[in-house]
């Protein structure tokens, strides 16, 4: 375990807000959750504008969802980037100029250790520790509850003066309910334990879900699998991960750039997938009840080709299960043995009581920015985004907006509230176009606009010092 400074004691000698003494007063230091890729960037760039930092990490190194041998992890041996690498690295930390548009999820834990060593991260985090409480304070400030991971050894508590939370949103299953489900004699598992193409050989394989993931596992599955069903409540655009000889999201951001409006852009798409794949229903896949950018984009080049081939056999949406098959909506029955369930995630904050993060009821934060709570001007969430793009750039512009907001509380209090006021008003704005309304889209963002929003509130916050 490695940390800056001894818990015990505050980095300001400030023990004004002190109540309970079991409370380590950590004076005008600030707790960021989790070192994967937004805890990272947000621990280098708070450091950067003065604050002391003590990052909690439940597991044993840095890379969060990135590193696969980490319990929560959702990655699989054969995980590659779907954004492509200049849209993916950080801007003050670029990729090396060698690897590939798309990198192996190897390559990106080890970008994530490069960039810890590089900026001096480590010294900040205590590993194996996690975060059980994050309770109110005192002078809008938070006392965090942490124990070792799993339970082990005693609860301790530290009062912070801001809190970060970025312990990400892709790592707790999203489990559909089925009838009929909790008698089906084959194997179910989530795509979270999804870790390896040996789990399909030679098995009869069902994959439901459309996302990126479930595309993912069902092109393996054609491969190693003896049957692969995929089946998918809608018809979805499944974007070629090369456009024109470039990576996709590069030809979709030459467009953004233009600023071509939304109509022409899906127009192009269009043009360009009749082009290259054609009648999505010529391979047995359902016809689109949506355009392009109303949900999230599906970057597979292999789906259609192996739908094409036979070894995937798209199918709607399933029905009910009974002891040894499946039925499907439109009636037919199959028999899978194994069932991967590519259902997506949801977003959980376990150690924050109901509410602080906005609705209570659904579960999903209401936001500034996807970043800041109305009315908590000392807690914010970093990487709570799904973009069109890579997630690190966003990340850490989001970490730099919120490092500056907590500066200015302490520079100059009276326009710290200004911007408090701008977060109360902004609450739940969205920063993409018409999307489906499911939780899969909760987070979702262009990131052209999203970027243009932060700017926007950087340049407030610039003014206002």
């Amino acid at each position: 375990m490695s940390t800056s400074t001894d818990q015990g004691s505050s980095g300001s000698g400030d023990t004004r807000h002190q109540q309970d003494p079991a409370v380590s007063d950590r004076g005008e230091t600030v707790c960021v959750i989790g070192a994967g890729a937004s805890g990272l960037t947000a621990v280098k760039n708070l450091r950067e504008h003065g604050f002391d930092v003590d990052c909690y990490e439940r597991e044993t190194g840095v890379g969060g969802a990135w590193n696969w041998r980490h319990d929560r992890s959702p990655v699989y041996a054969a995980t590659h980037l779907i954004s492509s690498k200049p849209f993916t690295q950080f801007p003050d930390f670029p990729m090396p100029d060698d690897w590939p548009d798309y990198p192996h999820h190897s390559m990106l834990l080890s970008y994530f250790e490069r960039y810890a060593d590089h900026f001096d991260l480590r010294r900040h985090i205590w590993f194996g520790t996690e975060v059980v409480r994050v309770e109110p304070a005192e002078g809008e400030r938070w006392d965090v509850t942490t124990r070792s991971t799993g339970g082990y050894g005693v609860e301790r508590t530290s009062r912070y003066a801001a809190v970060i939370v970025a312990n990400g949103h892709n790592w707790s299953p999203k489990m559909p309910e089925y009838e009929g489900l909790a008698d089906f004699r084959g194997e179910v598992i989530h795509a979270s334990a999804y870790k390896d193409v040996k789990q399909l050989r030679d098995r009869k394989v069902l994959v439901v879900g459309a996302g990126n993931t479930g595309c993912d596992i069902a092109v393996e599955a054609a491969q190693a699998a003896a049957a692969c069903w995929h089946s998918t409540r809608r018809g979805y655009w499944y974007a070629p991960k090369y456009v024109l000889g470039r990576p996709a999201d590069q030809v979709n951001d030459a467009a953004l750039r233009m600023r071509l409006p939304v109509w022409l852009r899906q127009w192009l798409f269009h043009r360009i997938l009749r082009l290259t794949v054609g009648d999505l229903t010529r391979y047995g896949l359902p016809r689109p009840d949506h355009k392009v950018y109303e949900t999230h984009p599906i970057a597979n080049s292999q789906l259609v080709y192996y739908a094409g081939h036979g070894r995937i056999r798209p199918v709607p949406d399933v029905a009910r299960f009974d002891r040894y098959d499946v039925e499907l909506t439109d009636g037919r029955r199959i028999e899978p043995d194994l069932v991967v369930l590519a259902t997506g995630y949801l977003p959980r904050f376990e150690f924050l009581a109901p509410g602080l993060l906005g609705d209570e009821e659904s579960g999903r934060p209401s936001l500034y920015l996807n970043t800041f709570p109305a009315g908590r001007p000392t807690l914010a969430v970093a990487g709570l985004v799904q973009p069109d793009s890579g997630i690190f750039p966003i990340s850490h512009w989001q970490t730099v907006l919120i490092a500056r907001a907590l500066r200015l509380r302490r520079t100059d209090p009276r326009r710290a509230e200004a911007f408090a006021e701008r977060v109360r008003s902004g609450v739940g704005q969205r920063y993409a176009g018409r999307v489906k309304e499911s939780s899969r889209h909760w987070f979702e963002v262009g990131h052209v606009d999203y970027l243009r929003a932060v700017q926007r509130a950087l340049d407030g916050l610039e003014k206002a010092a």
